[in-house]
């Protein structure tokens, strides 16, 4: 089931990916495609990449481009202008990539974010920033002391603030979202408190050793305020079941509905 010997890789992943998100969508609060893979075959894979953003919009179901896009200037204004939509030139729609958000390396400063910010608010779309990421070697640069008693994690919290201030919705949440891994709660529990107005992208559950108890300190009241994010875990959960990925649909679904109400286990929910 899983290659089809008439159809390209990439056609082959798109293929694949729609299985997915049919067997998911009633499940997913959104996906989070990471272009790493898609870009690793050429342009066979970044059509594949525009199909899979295109199928995931078509289910209804917001979707992530996980580019970690952090350049200035007209190089940010390009990367975000491309990732974040469709350009409409003249009565022609141009384009084929259309996230609903971006998740950013902020590294260089308002002048790599604000570009994506302001596009963001022309196409009703958003970002999220990287904070306090889930692999272990993120405490190199992220945990080092700043300032008076702070690290680098908790600056680049603040700022995220700062550079979303303005933007909030009607659930008081800003364009400028932030990514905080679930493999370090302490630190994603700080930042909760320190980030009242920014959304949490959580990667890190499941695979990478984060648990539903951890992700817990994501959220705010009623279980607003964050997404948990578990690619392997649903994606390759065929490969437990011991059917030889005949079942990849079925062990999909179940991993999202056992993550689903693992989580829910631990936020109160009205």
């Amino acid at each position: 089931d899983f290659v089809d010997s008439t159809l390209s890789k990439g056609e082959n992943i798109v293929r694949f990916n729609k299985q997915l998100i049919e067997a998911t969508k009633a499940v997913a609060g959104c996906y989070k495609v990471q272009i790493a893979y898609y870009e690793a075959l050429g342009l066979d894979g970044m059509k594949a990449y525009a199909d899979t953003l295109k199928a995931v919009r078509e289910a209804g179901v917001p979707v992530i481009a996980d580019i970690k896009r952090g350049d200035i200037g007209s190089t940010a204004e390009a990367y975000a202008d491309a990732w974040l939509g469709v350009t409409k030139v003249g009565e022609a729609l141009c384009g084929g990539f259309n996230a609903d958000c971006v998740t950013l390396n902020g590294y260089m400063g308002a002048d790599s974010v604000n570009p994506f910010l302001k596009v963001a608010g022309e196409r009703d779309k958003s970002v999220f920033i990287l904070a306090k990421t889930s692999n272990p070697g993120s405490g190199e640069l992220q945990n080092v002391a700043a300032g008076e008693g702070d690290t680098v994690y908790g600056l680049m919290a603040d700022l995220i603030e700062k550079w979303g201030a303005g933007t909030e919705g009607k659930h008081g949440y800003t364009r400028a979202g932030a990514v905080a891994g679930a493999t370090y709660p302490e630190e994603l529990q700080k930042l909760r408190a320190r980030m009242p107005h920014t959304f949490l992208l959580v990667p890190g559950y499941g695979a990478q050793g984060g648990t539903a108890e951890d992700v817990q300190y994501a959220f705010q009241e009623n279980g607003r305020g964050a997404v948990v994010n578990s690619s392997r875990g649903i994606i390759c959960a065929w490969q437990k079941t011991g059917k030889n990925g005949a079942d990849y649909q079925e062990a999909a679904r179940a991993a999202a509905i056992a993550m689903r109400d693992d989580i829910c286990r631990f936020i109160a929910i009205q």
